[in-house]
């Protein structure tokens, strides 16, 4: 394991878990819905690798150097701005289906949120998978539980948003990390940054009717117990 210095950052569906429900359709269109959703949003920022989809997250990262430690705080919101832009224009398209089920009918009721941190990063490479551990790793994922009270937004820790001189306002908030301990973190809410993503036109029925007949083809292995469904991204470590 070779430790480096990396950009950490996660984005995260909200409304995961109220979203899921135990009928067993519903559960494997949602399944499906939040998987696109979820690659949408990583094709959505080509600057950072994709370390680990964990449940309804997606753990990316990049050199801290790529764009030196002036830029880091500006390139976050840049990346975060374009995969919320992608995550509503899918969410759209995904609310358009002529499905009833609640996984596709309560689409709408799902946002998109990030934290960010920079650390020293080594990376494991277990049976052909390659992960980052140390305890920045863990110090992102512990992120993920704060006191913040806007639906989307973009976490910053201390040692990000600290390390280059940014006009940009964030509000302060206090966490209590476990295993880390007491630290401050700065937000910015993605309603103030991200501009309104375009209204695509309307699907015609026969593209409707094709999406939704997509939908319910790959929710099939679900159904019939052939995949399990992912669990809600926890804290690391």
């Amino acid at each position: 394991m070779q430790p480096g210095r990396s950009l950490l950052l996660i984005a995260d569906i909200g409304g995961y878990t109220r979203y899921m429900s135990t009928h067993r359709m519903s559960l494997a269109h949602a399944e499906v819905n939040t998987a696109r959703l979820l690659e949408t949003v990583v094709d959505a920022a080509p600057g950072f690798e994709l370390i680990e989809i964990e449940g309804d997250a997606a753990f990316l990262s990049r050199r801290a150097d790529a764009s030196g430690p002036g830029e880091a705080v500006q390139a976050t919101v840049r990346a975060a701005v374009a995969m919320h832009r992608a995550f509503h224009l899918e969410r759209r398209y995904v609310s358009a289906y002529l499905c009833p089920c609640h996984g596709c009918a309560q689409v709408d009721d799902l946002h998109l949120k990030f934290v960010a941190h920079v650390g020293d990063v080594a990376t494991q490479t277990i049976r052909q998978r390659r992960k980052l551990v140390g305890i920045d790793v863990i110090h992102v994922h512990r992120m993920l539980k704060n006191p913040v009270d806007v639906p989307e937004y973009v976490l910053f820790s201390e040692a990000l948003y600290g390390s280059a001189a940014t006009s940009m306002p964030a509000q302060e908030v206090a966490q209590d990390l476990e295993g880390i301990g007491p630290v401050r973190s700065y937000f910015v809410d993605l309603a103030d940054v991200a501009e309104p993503a375009p209204v695509p036109a309307d699907p015609s029925l026969v593209a409707r009717l094709g999406r939704t007949l997509a939908v319910a083809g790959a929710g099939m292995p679900y159904m019939l117990g052939l995949r399990r469904r992912r669990r809600p991204a926890a804290a690391a470590g």
